[in-house]
């Protein structure tokens, strides 16, 4: 690989890398709790994490616990325990030594992209820090997607608490203003979402509640987050409720595109440094419970 070519394609991978993402999926990727607000000494939530058509159901593939962390109420990260996947869905349980709210997260963090070689077209998918080394220097027309996944579940032994609520500052998050193990039929509840630490203003937010497999409608609530980032829901019937959030998908600029051309002194091969897509996702199951 020639060295202005390596510097050209390095140096794409790096502007890329400001990027925060989204997996899009066909099909729904979710995990279940046995419960999400428990009481006694140290009681366990075992929890299903499946992808498939029909919600909260095991009929298409088994979600990978690869990226699972588990964040204590200290702030601390503790492990999964009987960790297992099979055809249809994963599990692991979770003990709950310590009192007040733990936080279940899956963040997927990925590159896609598209190119010719030699007048044929390619495909590659894979981490940002591997882009230089599998993009060929000669690629042309290259067309590169970040995306990224959140998802999260919220359980709490005896009174909940907020220590796991804070946001990171990276990619869609959503930040409770009613603790999401606080949630009650007949109630409205509030939260906030924020786009790399600043408020995601008109998101659209859906929530479907589960046992969609023996229902005609999806029964799904559509809203749209404010300026500030935040949004209300009124809770219909207590239950699992499955939420999700995108920014649908938005262009963006590579900030070091002019330091690119400058290093690489050879011109830039169309698309190249074309604005690459940026997507972003968050997912999370919540609990509505009886008033």
């Amino acid at each position: 690989m020639k060295k202005a070519s390596m510097w050209r394609v390095a140096a794409l991978a790096v502007s890329l890398s400001v990027a925060l993402p989204m997996a899009a999926y066909a099909h729904r990727s979710w995990m279940l709790p046995s419960a999400t607000v428990l009481s006694g000494n140290e009681p366990w939530v075992t929890v299903d994490a499946a992808v498939s058509n029909d919600l909260f159901y095991f009929e298409h593939n088994a979600m990978r616990l690869d990226n699972l962390a588990i964040i204590a109420p200290d702030g601390k990260t503790v492990d999964a325990e009987n960790k297992n996947s099979g055809k249809y869905r994963s599990t692991f349980d979770v003990k709950l030594s310590q009192k007040g709210t733990y936080k279940l997260t899956v963040v997927n963090d990925a590159l896609s992209a598209s190119y010719k070689l030699d007048s044929e077209n390619k495909r590659w998918r894979g981490k940002a820090e591997d882009f230089a080394k599998e993009i060929p220097a000669e690629a042309k027309d290259v067309n590169v997607s970040r995306m990224q996944s959140r998802m999260e579940v919220f359980v709490s032994s005896g009174k909940p608490t907020d220590t796991v609520l804070k946001p990171t500052g990276s990619g869609l998050e959503l930040v409770p203003i009613t603790h999401p193990n606080d949630l009650f039929a007949g109630d409205t509840s509030n939260f906030r979402f924020l786009l790399d630490g600043k408020p995601a203003t008109n998101i659209e937010v859906t929530l479907i509640p589960g046992g969609i497999r023996y229902r005609d409608q999806l029964g799904e609530i559509k809203v749209k987050t404010d300026k500030d980032g935040k949004f209300s829901v009124k809770w219909p019937t207590a239950g699992m409720y499955w939420m999700t959030a995108s920014n649908g998908g938005e262009r963006m600029v590579p900030p070091v595109a002019g330091e690119v051309k400058a290093a690489a002194r050879e011109p830039q091969p169309v698309g190249t440094l074309a604005k690459p897509i940026r997507r972003v996702s968050y997912s999370a199951t919540l609990e509505v419970l009886q008033p």
